[in-house]
């Protein structure tokens, strides 16, 4: 072998050992990060170990803490475990003596419970058993179990669980209304009214005096529709109202009906028909109740028909009437009579009164008292018909008197007489002239406008500024339909309000209407009937504002509301956005420096390791701001919700959660109230004031002290602190967000801002009294019509 040869076989081993020692470096470095990674994988093993037990535990909490009775048995029906209701239901408490249910459970019952329980293992689940239980000798209730089974880890059955309902006053309920039915189909078939049930015009039941008012047979009506035997006595009325209540538009009726007997004759009623409806608005059944007023009837038309003549000549007059006998006793008079001449009486008290000196007494209200008596005493002698004896009263009224002799069988009976005040008559001829002369101008001329239509519809009067509302000049209204020269966007509106001008209903209204021009115009009208002399209502009037500018500002203002709805919502999303960008980094800050620390606190120096704990500090101080700015920007706008709020729990669980230095205690002297509110925001609301109270304390015993006042609008609360105490210009700044007082890096800034907004919400007031160096006095109110107190008793103090 040659020196060349020789050569070039060194080389290659040198390269060989070359190789050979980069490749054990590489294997050395991948056997670290092996290594790393399996630290790594034991200590995130053992982290989620610790948050799995964490999450059993909150979840055992739960269901402990649930209002409703909670049991945990075994197979066998031994207690394991229950909740402070359950022990309260069953009276027993399975820490101090060993319970198990099948004791409970009443002899009528037992077959049922254990059916029950071999449903349970087959299925998994019990839902809505029911049975009655025996709590005691003096004591049975009905309860309502939901269950289901618990698994071990090969998923057989070890336990089951589950929730107990006290139904007692339900299952009493359930009871008396099977003892009322009872009790109400006794009266139904007693009766003296005919009741029916139908389900589409077929007849399901009657009871027994229907039967014989009609003289059918059960079997018999039950083959027979309603609409077979009977007939409304006003066609249009009874149909329109059957069909509204077939539609759900009416409950129920009444109407006067003929029924048809069995033998072809009928009897008139007076039925009460009833719907019964399902909950989901549609009709089950109809109830009929049957009065036979047939006798009634009859009796009351002869007695309307003898009335009717006396009130209809009454009333026909519109005029004072005063009938008198032949001894001259009044025997009929009416209100219009007693106000002509002022007579401070009712007409009923006038009855059997002594006319014979009335003239002579009531002379000295007309002009010519002697001609007044005089004339009297001829219309009595001669008893002959007298129409339109004008007569002046001295106040300037005008009178017409009739005199109507009453003959029965040529007998004198008495007489009529009939006063018609024609004042108004005799005047208006002479006034209207000055008050078209007057009012003339003035209607128009005025801002609003002015319509008169008659019965049909056409436009009788229009005044300017209508003409310049609608586009339209006044010959191309007057005397046109309204509804087809102006174009209203709801077509049914005014013939509808019409019709209530036909009935003497006056009203006020908006539409939309279309000027001449095409523009869309918004009116307020003012619509009233209007009469002829003789009270008929001949059309209506209609005054008309237009107020388009108005509801532009309205639709206006609806689309600002919407769209500020809108970016409120999209500030709060944004918060919560921002909120987790923020706090996504923090937490990869702090676990950085948890690692640095835990990998290199053997060589960090104590000012290494104290700016780690800084770091951390700082990030938990940071993380702190995010979540009471995310708070905040929340707590105007989440919605409020209602729910039993015990303050005195309220303060307790802020005792236990909150850092409270050990010189410090939180007293509530006396106890605080039990409200219907938002927890939540409560919570938050006693939080932050109680929070800020106990950091500022640096005297050796510190005190804050929680009390509540009771008035009759609202509720006060005082937190006082015995702390540093708060100078007066700062007592406004510090309810403003990012404000705090001195150098205390616990606090944000933030916690009182957001106490101000909660108290804003519940239309409170918050404000503060501190002396420096003597402490602080924090109070609120909180409005009571926003806040119900519970029924639980309260010791607050109350105030007028």
């Amino acid at each position: 072998m040659d020196n060349k040869e020789i050569n070039l076989l060194k080389k290659a081993l040198e390269r060989q050992k070359k190789a050979r020692q980069q490749a054990e470096r590489i294997l050395e470095n991948k056997s670290k990060e092996l290594y790393d990674v399996t630290r790594h994988l034991k200590e995130t093993n053992n982290k989620l170990e610790n948050l799995l037990s964490e999450k059993t535990s909150e979840l055992d909490g739960v269901f402990m803490n649930i209002l409703d009775p909670y049991v945990l048995m075994d197979l066998q029906f031994n207690v394991i475990n229950m909740n402070t209701s359950a022990k309260e239901l069953l009276q027993k408490d399975h820490t101090k003596e060993n319970v198990n249910l099948a004791r409970f459970i009443h002899p009528d019952f037992q077959q049922y419970t254990l059916e029950s329980m071999q449903s349970l293992l087959e299925v998994g689940t019990l839902k809505n058993y029911r049975a009655k239980i025996i709590i005691s000798q003096e004591m049975e209730i009905w309860v309502q179990i939901n269950a289901s089974l618990i698994f071990n880890s090969q998923r057989k059955p070890i336990a089951a669980q589950g929730i107990i309902r006290d139904i007692t006053g339900e299952m009493e309920v359930k009871e008396l209304l099977g003892e009322q039915k009872k009790q109400l189909d006794i009266i139904v078939e007693n009766s003296p009214l005919g009741i029916l049930l139908a389900k589409d015009n077929k007849i399901i039941k009657a009871n027994e005096t229907f039967m014989q008012m009609l003289g059918y047979s059960h079997h018999e009506l039950m083959h027979i529709s309603l609409k077979d035997i009977s007939a409304p006595e006003e066609q249009s009325d009874s149909c329109m109202l059957l069909d509204q209540m077939n539609e759900g538009i009416l409950e129920e009726f009444t109407a006067i009906k003929k029924f048809f007997k069995k033998d072809g004759s009928f009897i008139l009623t007076k039925t009460r028909m009833n719907a019964v409806t399902n909950h989901q608005g549609e009709i089950n059944y109809q109830v009929g109740i049957i009065e036979d007023i047939s006798k009634e009837r009859k009796a009351e038309m002869e007695l309307k028909s003898s009335e009717s003549r006396l009130s209809t000549l009454i009333s026909n007059l519109h005029s004072g009437v005063l009938l008198e006998n032949e001894d001259r006793k009044i025997a009929l008079t009416n209100k219009m009579f007693c106000n002509l001449f002022n007579i401070p009486a009712n007409p009923e008290d006038l009855k059997g009164a002594d006319c014979s000196e009335s003239a002579e007494q009531s002379k000295v209200y007309f002009k010519n008292p002697d001609t007044f008596v005089k004339r009297i005493e001829e219309i009595l002698e001669q008893r002959e018909i007298v129409l339109s004896d004008e007569l002046e009263l001295i106040d300037g009224r005008i009178l017409e008197r009739d005199y109507i002799p009453i003959y029965n069988d040529g007998i004198y009976k008495g007489h009529l007489w009939a006063y018609h005040d024609v004042t108004i008559g005799k005047n208006y001829k002479k006034n209207l002239e000055a008050q078209r002369e007057k009012y003339s101008s003035i209607i128009a001329n005025m801002n609003l406008g002015l319509v008169e239509v008659d019965n049909n519809d056409v436009i009788q009067m229009v005044n300017q500024s209508f003409c310049q509302m609608s586009g339209f000049r006044e010959h191309e209204l007057v005397g046109k339909v309204a509804r087809d020269i102006l174009q209203v966007s709801n077509k049914e509106l005014i013939p509808s309000k019409n019709k209530r001008r036909l009935s003497g209903a006056s009203d006020s209204y908006e539409i939309e209407v279309q000027s001449k021009d095409g523009r869309n115009r918004h009116w307020l009208i003012s619509g009233a009937p209007r009469y002829n002399e003789s009270g008929t209502v001949i059309g209506s009037i209609g005054i008309h504002l237009d107020i388009t500018d108005q509801k532009n500002l309205e639709f206006q203002k609806e689309k600002l509301l919407k769209e500020l709805e809108i970016s409120n919502t999209g500030l709060q999303e944004y918060a919560h956005i921002v909120s987790h960008d923020l706090k996504s980094p923090l937490r990869s800050i702090s676990s950085l420096a948890t690692w640095l620390y835990e990998d290199y606190k053997d060589i960090l120096d104590e000012g290494g390791k104290q700016n780690l704990q800084m770091m951390q500090e700082k990030v938990a101080s940071m993380d702190k701001l995010i979540h009471g700015i995310l708070e905040y920007s929340t707590a105007n706008s989440s919605e409020l919700d209602s729910s039993t709020v015990n303050l005195n729990e309220v303060v307790s669980e802020i005792r236990e959660t909150i850092y409270i230095p050990e010189h410090v205690t939180i007293s509530v002297p006396e106890k605080l109230p039990v409200i219907q509110a938002d927890r939540t925001k409560m919570y938050q609301l006693f939080q932050n004031i109680i929070g800020n109270a106990v950091v500022h304390i640096e005297k050796k015993v510190g005190v804050v002290e929680v009390t509540a006042s009771e008035y009759d609008d609202f509720w006060e609360f005082s937190i006082k602190d015995n702390g540093v105490g708060i100078p007066e210009k700062f007592h406004k700044k510090i309810f403003k967000i990012f404000q705090s007082i001195g150098n205390n890096e616990r606090s944000t800034g933030i916690g009182l801002s957001i106490v101000k907004k909660i108290v804003d919400r519940y239309e409170g007031d918050v404000w503060v009294e501190s002396e420096v160096g003597k402490g602080t006095d924090f109070h609120f109110t909180i409005k009571r019509s926003l806040v119900s107190q519970s029924d639980e008793n309260c010791t607050g103090n109350k105030k007028a």
